[in-house]
């Protein structure tokens, strides 16, 4: 499959904000947001779902601070959302902003989603299979990624090897094209610039533990089971990972409740590991510590876009 590898809308700039869970990109979205007369475009495979708004850390209308946000609540968990449905809505939402002569701010932690956008990764359009889907939900991740291994080495060395959903999806599209997934080109874009938060891991992990106190204070639990309610099986809150996985370990009495915090504790934390290592293969990243920084560095790219 080719990857055209080009730049979204040259002639206008966009920004997009990379980072690990918990490292406060959200905050910095909407900062930049204020300063430059942005919209947000949120590039998280969870928040896309409506109902999961606590575990996944989705951002209130509060902490929006009016900032208009894109492509929260757009499916429903009980279905499949693809990253080329992310991308063809992102697509759109762009130029929705550009429209308005506003900026679009790219915001999240889900790499390929972000990397499918810039990147114009062209990805096969391939309808689920339900069959296949169910014969590979019933291996482990382990046996999920063993297969990709086999079948696609250069996949199975950038994808998540924890997520199942990425597993199975990769490996759908492998057997219904018969070639490889698409390869990811990482090519300068011009008119794009990637900012990305980078926090010490004692920091990160404090920032971890200081989040899932407020969620579960928020009513993290409660959310689980209006999902389970709702029609949900636990087989697919397992498959969304972290939160919603060791939420629903507890709540059928496989682990307790003090097993269930330490457990996420340390899987979210592997979680942002994985993500810093997939972000930090992409040179084009700009590292800042402060919003300070970023300002600079955003004031400095939109200054020479306009020239």
């Amino acid at each position: 499959m080719k990857n055209l590898s080009k730049p979204f809308y040259p002639q206008k700039p966009i920004i997009v904000i990379v980072g690990p869970t918990a490292s406060g990109k959200s905050d910095l979205a909407v900062f930049l947001s204020k300063k430059y007369n942005g919209e947000v475009i949120s590039a998280d495979s969870r928040q896309i779902y409506k109902g999961m708004d606590i575990g996944t850390g989705k951002i209130t209308r509060k902490e929006m601070a009016g900032i208009p946000h894109y492509l929260l609540d757009v499916a429903s968990p009980s279905r499949r959302f693809t990253a080329a449905q992310y991308k063809k809505l992102a697509q759109q939402a762009i130029k929705n902003i550009q429209r308005k002569n506003k900026l679009p701010i790219i915001c999240g932690g889900t790499g390929f989603y972000i990397r499918a956008l810039i990147d114009d990764l062209q990805i096969p359009k391939i309808k689920p299979d339900l069959k296949l889907r169910a014969q590979l939900e019933k291996k482990t991740t382990t046996e999920l990624f063993a297969q990709l291994k086999k079948l696609d080495p250069r996949r199975a060395k950038e994808i998540d090897r924890h997520n199942p959903r990425r597993l199975v999806r990769a490996l759908e599209i492998i057997y219904k094209t018969g070639q490889p997934v698409p390869e990811l080109k990482l090519e300068p874009q011009p008119n794009v610039l990637f900012l990305g938060i980078k926090k010490s891991r004692p920091e990160l992990a404090r920032r971890i533990k200081r989040r899932l106190q407020k969620r579960f204070k928020q009513g993290m639990l409660t959310e689980v089971k209006k999902l389970r309610k709702q029609g949900l099986s636990w087989q697919r809150l397992d498959s969304f990972g972290l939160e919603y996985r060791w939420l629903a370990r507890f709540l059928q009495n496989k682990i307790s409740y003090t097993e269930m915090v330490e457990r996420l504790q340390k899987d979210i934390e592997h979680f942002a590991k994985r993500q810093m290592a997939w972000f930090g293969k992409d040179s084009r990243i700009h590292w800042i510590k402060n919003p300070a920084q970023a300002r600079k560095i955003t004031s400095d790219f939109l200054t020479k876009s306009l020239l």
